[in-house]
C-alpha cells in the first residue's frame, strides 16, 4: 500500500510529454491559420520552450532506467515492445518539432512544406500519447488495462496542454478569437477528468487479486484526487479570473497556472502508479 511517488520520472515524462503535446498542437493550429510574418515569427520563438519542456520529460524517462547509459537498448524492439513503441513515438515527436522549429527559425522552412510538417507532427504527437497508453495496457495489471488510463492520459493532453499554450501565446503577444476556446477545452475536461475519477474508485471495490484489494492500494485516495482537484482549479482559477473580468491574463499569472495544474496532474499520476497491482500472489505498489 502507499503511492506512486517513487515512480516520479515517469511521472514527470508522461505528464510533461503529454502537456507539450497539447501545447504543440495548439501552436500549429495557430501557425496554420493567416497570421502576418510577425506573428508566424513570435510564435516559433515561444515554440523553444516546448522542446525544452520536452528534453526534460525525456531525462526524467531515462533517470528511470537501472544504466541510464543504456537508454538507447529501449529502441531494441520497436514495433514488437509497448516500450519501445512509446520511446520510438517520442523520440520521432520530438525530432519532427525539433526539425521543424529549427528550420522555421533560421526561415529555411517553405511554407507549403511546413504546413505539412506540422500536420505530421501533431499526427506523431497523438500516436506518441497513444503509445503512452499501451504501455500500460497490460493484462496482468488489471488496474490499469481499463478504459480509465486512456482517460487520464487523453484528459492530462487536455487539461495542461491549452494552458501551456495559451502561456506561450501570452508571452509572444499572440490575441484571437480562436484563444476564447482554449479556457473552455481545458475546463471541460476537468469536469470529465472529475467524473472518471469516480467513476474509477467505485469501479476499484470490484478488483482484486488474490491476496489484496484494489481498493485498499491507496488509504488517501480521496485526499490526494482532492488536492488534485483543487491545484488544477487553483491554477484555471488564476487563468479564468481576468478573463471573466474582461483582461488578458498577465504572463506571471499564467505561469502560475501551469505550474498548479502541472503539479495537480502529478499527483493524479502518483495516484495511477499507486494503482499498480498485478494478479495472482505478486502485489506492488
Amino acid at each position: 500500500m502507499g503511492n506512486g511517488w517513487h515512480e516520479w520520472p515517469l511521472m514527470v515524462f508522461t505528464v510533461l510529454g503529454q502537456c507539450v503535446v497539447g501545447a504543440f498542437i495548439v501552436l500549429a493550429i495557430a501557425l496554420l491559420t493567416h497570421r502576418s510574418v510577425e506573428e508566424h515569427r513570435r510564435i516559433h520563438l515561444s515554440m523553444f520552450f516546448l522542446w525544452v519542456l520536452m528534453a526534460v520529460a525525456f531525462i526524467a524517462s531515462v533517470l528511470h532506467l537501472g544504466s541510464p547509459l543504456r537508454a538507447f537498448n529501449s529502441l531494441n524492439r520497436l514495433g514488437a515492445s509497448p516500450l519501445s513503441n512509446e520511446i520510438g513515438s517520442g523520440s520521432l515527436f520530438f525530432a519532427l518539432g525539433g526539425i521543424y522549429w529549427l528550420l522555421a527559425i533560421i526561415n529555411k522552412m517553405p511554407r507549403a512544406l511546413g504546413k505539412i510538417w506540422l500536420v505530421i507532427t501533431m499526427l506523431a504527437g497523438v500516436g506518441f500519447v497513444y503509445a503512452m497508453c499501451r504501455v500500460y495496457e497490460i493484462s496482468t495489471v488489471p488496474t490499469w488495462d481499463n478504459v480509465y488510463t486512456a482517460f487520464h492520459f487523453g484528459l492530462t493532453v487536455l487539461i495542461g496542454g491549452p494552458v501551456l499554450s495559451y502561456l506561450l501565446l501570452r508571452g509572444a503577444n499572440i490575441s484571437g478569437c480562436g484563444l476564447r476556446l482554449l479556457p473552455a477545452i481545458s475546463l471541460i475536461a476537468l469536469v470529465v477528468s472529475m467524473a472518471v475519477v469516480v467513476m474509477q474508485s467505485a469501479g476499484l471495490a470490484d478488483i482484486n487479486s488474490s491476496v489484496q484489494a484494489a481498493s485498499t492500494l491507496i488509504p488517501q485516495y480521496g485526499t490526494l484526487s482532492a488536492w488534485r482537484l483543487v491545484l488544477i482549479v487553483l491554477g484555471l482559477g488564476c487563468w479564468y479570473c481576468p478573463l471573466i473580468l474582461r483582461k488578458r491574463p498577465a504572463l506571471a499569472s499564467m505561469i502560475l497556472a501551469f505550474v498548479l495544474v502541472f503539479v495537480g496532474e502529478l499527483i493524479g499520476r502518483a495516484i495511477f502508479y499507486g494503482l499498480h497491482m498485478t494478479v495472482g500472489m505478486a502485489v506492488s505498489g
